[in-house]
């Protein structure tokens, strides 16, 4: 038998109700809804597990300053910036002690960030190259300069050009002003003349990443761009606010999730797939080409690159033979799976790929299931209609 664990909306405490059959929800978090992206201001962070009757503060890793970047400034669908509170409370009442976390879905690496510690081990791995050099940035154990990273921002942002590029070319008039266009091409270039070390290069490439989001002409996607060329604030790189300290034991890799799992023995396992069909690629195409570089040839309105190589199973009919799949092969004694019931929506495409039911049966084979809740308010592009959004975090205790 399954339980449904939930906390009680007027405290801090779990209840936990059995069920069978057909799955019975509890009452919902309450709290501040979730959005989809992760560009947002920092909030002071709490733990918020009941102790001695108080809640144990814990302290805010990020500075607050206006020319630093913190992991979370970037706009990206499906983040779990919101969520960390509820995935910290399943960890420390079901999971610890632990000294390895693998977040094998990381998008922009916000929850692996989140846990990294001197005494942690964190294993963050992502398809998309794009946000790979972003994780190895942030949370990879190679040395870099940190003189040397200050400098070369500045002479980033001293660039100036009224050239055409290959990026200007393609991206300019459209996703963004041909001045910021232009500008950003230029840097790309800098950037591989540069005598780095690869984490230097990541942390250079990221921020330029970070300061492309600020100013692209989009709803927070590369899926189109907006009619309206409005956003005319000129692009700015800012550093890393990066806890190399904290780094030492990690690991990063940029592997298909269902191959990499054959190689790790991480003490929790956090899964975070593609939701529904909408591939991530398709979403951040315009990124991925930057930081690749290839300088690809490219087809459309939307001027998107070859992404063959890139399509995630997770948003294919038969997902839930991949996730049956991975769970399978996993080693590890934690497994936390976060999934988003998305509603239902008058487009397909916006849709769960795995139902409830299934991802249950699945972790069952593996051990005892647990199932936390949250509402949310949920992003659309004003195309998706959606009702009963709830983000999940299934829990599995994995038999010894």
């Amino acid at each position: 038998m399954a339980k449904v664990l939930y906390p009680k909306t007027d405290s801090n405490e779990f209840s936990i109700f059995p069920f069978i059959g057909e799955i019975s929800w509890g009452s919902l978090i309450s709290g501040t809804q979730l959005s989809l992206f992760d560009d947002m201001p920092t909030p002071p962070r709490h733990s918020i597990v009941k102790k001695n009757s108080s809640i144990i503060p814990v302290k805010n890793k990020y500075n607050n300053t206006e020319n630093v970047i913190q992991i979370q400034n970037r706009r990206y669908l499906g983040n779990k910036y919101k969520l960390l509170a509820l995935i910290e409370e399943i960890i420390e009442k079901r999971c610890k002690p632990y000294n390895s976390f693998c977040d094998i879905f990381a998008g922009t690496g916000v929850t692996g960030e989140h846990f990294n510690a001197k005494n942690i081990k964190i294993i963050s791995n992502e398809i998309l190259y794009s946000n790979y050099v972003s994780l190895y940035a942030w949370l990879s154990p190679e040395y870099f300069d940190r003189e040397k990273i200050e400098k070369y921002i500045d002479l980033l942002n001293s660039l100036s050009t009224n050239n055409d590029n290959y990026f200007s070319v393609n991206y300019g008039g459209t996703y963004f002003t041909v001045e910021n266009a232009r500008k950003i091409g230029a840097i790309r270039e800098k950037i591989e003349e540069l005598k780095l070390n690869f984490k230097e290069k990541c942390i250079l490439l990221t921020s330029l990443l970070y300061a492309v989001d600020k100013v692209a002409n989009t709803c927070g996607h590369y899926d189109a761009f907006r009619k309206t060329l409005d956003m005319v604030v000129p692009l700015k790189l800012r550093t890393l606010d990066i806890k190399q300290s904290e780094n030492r034991n990690n690991e990063i890799y940029n592997k298909d999730s269902n191959v990499l799992i054959n190689d790790i023995e991480p003490d929790i396992l956090y899964i975070d797939p593609p939701y529904n069909s909408r591939q991530y690629c398709d979403s951040y195409h315009l990124l991925e080409n930057l930081i690749v570089w290839d300088k690809q040839d490219l087809v459309g309105k939307a001027k998107k690159m070859d992404r063959s190589n890139l399509k995630s199973k997770y948003c294919l009919k038969d997902a839930s033979k991949s996730f049956s799949e991975l769970i399978h092969k996993a080693k590890c004694k934690h497994i936390l799976v976060s999934y988003n019931n998305t509603g239902e929506s008058k487009d397909n495409r916006s849709n769960a790929r795995i139902k409830d039911n299934e991802i249950i049966n699945i972790l069952k084979d593996k051990g005892e299931v647990e199932i936390f809740e949250q509402h949310y308010k949920a992003f659309t592009t004003g195309k998706s209609i959606t009702n009963g959004h709830t983000e999940r975090v299934f829990y599995c205790k994995v038999r010894k």
